[in-house]
């Protein structure tokens, strides 16, 4: 009902927010997100439009929402999809419920560092997953940094052992839900909106995201443990309707590309100051930092690898990404 009704009141509000309008010879495109204006995405964001008024000296606008004004992540992918929202930022968690193929990045311990991982999202298989989304009237522009996803809780979580019989809040990912599962602890979708207040009230004992979300969203106040077990290295995407994409002329499309590549790698330098601020500004707030051994939490992964590489296509990209130096 919450969703209909979200649903009603963007679709009666279309004069104001439609993904892409023509204004006095301007282009404005809208862009919605969920994230806090702090976050290194969003200034990524802000830059893209930037870049892209200056490119096209004017004639092109992005005029962004951030912090859930006009949905939940997987909300706003759906409004991509009719048009109503031209842009947005999703993780590839998120993505892979519309698009199967992005499960392998959800894969754990896929990545060897930071710089294998782009990698690979800046090279051939990363242009392919940008891509995959077109027949759901979804185009990838770029990948953004998320970093490494780690484990939070009230309570150390030092080994897989730790995990169990623990809730561990996870996004609406099948692949983040059999990791959990393969580590021993109970993983729960919940809505990162609706976190804070999951953690306060028990419904969850702990959750896995990054650094600066932890730290932004103020879980510290609630989980005083931090795992820097680095699972996952998720990434994000900014993706764009293709009903949008479709009515941009081959200037405006070279323009729209062009700033949204440029972003990119500007946020790369933001997320690594971002990481230390957090850092720092959680150890201040008390919160006890657990580095263990990463071993120990690849070992229970293993099974998850050969259930899911039964997927040929999977397997394939699997190969791929483990083969680039």
């Amino acid at each position: 009902m919450h969703r209909f009704l979200r649903y009603i009141c963007v679709l009666v509000m279309l004069p104001i927010f439609f993904g892409c309008s023509q204004k006095e010879d301007v282009t404005v495109i809208n862009l919605a997100h969920g994230l806090d204006t702090k976050h290194s995405v969003h200034k990524a964001m802000v830059f893209m439009a930037e870049r892209l008024a200056e490119k096209s000296n004017g004639k092109m606008k992005v005029r962004i929402y951030p912090n859930q004004q006009l949905g939940s992540e997987r909300e706003l992918v759906e409004l991509l999809q009719i048009g109503t929202v031209g842009m947005t930022k999703v993780s590839t968690a998120t993505m892979e419920n519309f698009v199967p193929e992005f499960r392998v990045l959800g894969m754990p311990y896929l990545f060897k560092d930071g710089d294998h991982m782009f990698r690979v999202l800046e090279g051939e298989v990363g242009d392919e997953l940008l891509h995959e989304s077109e027949d759901k009237r979804l185009l990838g522009l770029a990948f953004y940094d998320s970093g490494d996803r780690n484990f939070y809780a009230k309570k150390p979580i030092k080994s897989p052992d730790d995990l169990k019989g623990m809730k561990i809040r996870v996004m609406p990912s099948k692949t983040a839900i059999d990791m959990v599962q393969a580590l021993g602890g109970s993983a729960t979708p919940i809505s990162w909106g609706e976190l804070y207040t999951s953690l306060q009230q028990g419904i969850v004992d702990g959750a896995e995201n990054n650094l600066p979300s932890f730290y932004l969203n103020r879980h510290y106040e609630v989980c005083k443990y931090f795992t820097m077990d680095g699972h996952t290295a998720v990434p994000d995407e900014l993706i764009i309707s293709t009903l949008v994409w479709n009515k941009l002329t081959d200037q405006e499309k070279k323009w729209v590309k062009e700033a949204a590549m440029e972003s990119a790698q500007y946020q790369k330098k933001l997320w690594k100051a971002s990481e230390d601020e957090a850092l720092e500004g959680i150890k201040e707030a008390g919160v006890e930092i657990i580095e263990p051994d990463k071993a120990l939490f690849r070992a229970k992964v293993e099974e998850m690898y050969k259930e899911y590489e039964k997927d040929p296509q999977l397997k394939e990209t699997v190969k791929r990404i483990k083969a680039i130096q």
